[in-house]
């Protein structure tokens, strides 16, 4: 069910959010929001790539 390239999304995601909660409260508060950012873009780009692979295959 999971492959190795969904772990690798959600291990980016996962860093996206440590780091953007590091920043913020060290005192790096508008850098730690754009790096909040990141995550639902990460996130987005691992179902576009999981529903190309499903749809590619299903063809």
């Amino acid at each position: 069910m999971f492959q190795l390239s969904d772990l690798f999304i959600f291990l980016a995601v996962a860093i996206a959010f440590a780091l953007s909660g590091y920043l913020w409260f060290n005192g790096y508060r508008e850098q730690g929001v754009f790096t909040a950012i990141w995550v639902p873009s990460i996130l987005c780009f691992g179902i576009y790539a999981k529903v190309s692979a499903l749809l590619a295959k299903r063809q």
